[in-house]
């Protein structure tokens, strides 16, 4: 079984049904192309997305639907086709594609989602993309706590 080195959950073997291909990369980081889902239960609905490239790259996601039970995912016929889905049909959550959205950690010690740019992933090629939702009201800083969280100890 192939292996991942992470900063994070050290080295850990992996199975290539964890692994989803961005032909072309994410914003930012355009030549990491290759990453495992790391699903634990004790962190769901926490989805960690580990570059299998760079150990130290790591990003923090969540189903979408646990943010925004409402959400209308709308992708264009460029990220369908780049995903090798028909052009002509939005796909369904859950069915045809999974919806994650990177959580943020800001400097207020606030977290957000981006529901503006979700990564979608087609569930039977493991090929995807950060889409961009052009024409809707989603913020890339999508508040998931309304207040700051209490501390644990004083």
């Amino acid at each position: 079984m192939p292996e991942c080195r992470t900063k994070y959950f050290e080295t850990m073997e992996y199975t290539g049904d964890s692994v989803i291909r961005l032909p072309n990369g994410l914003p930012g980081f355009e030549q990491e192309c290759e990453f495992v889902l790391i699903d634990q239960p004790i962190n769901r609905p926490l989805v960690f997305v580990q570059s299998l490239a760079t150990p130290d790259l790591c990003f923090v996601a969540l189903p979408v639907l646990s943010v925004d039970p409402e959400y209308r995912l709308l992708i264009s016929p460029e990220d369908l086709e780049a995903m090798g889905l028909n052009a002509s049909a939005q796909p369904a959550i859950g069915k045809d594609v999974a919806c994650l959205v990177i959580v943020s950690f800001g400097e207020d010690r606030l977290m957000t989602a981006n529901l503006l740019a979700p990564l979608v992933i087609n569930l039977s090629t493991r090929v995807a993309v950060q889409t961009i939702q052009s024409s809707s009201n989603y913020s890339h800083r999508h508040p998931l706590l309304t207040e700051e969280p209490e501390p644990v100890c004083s």
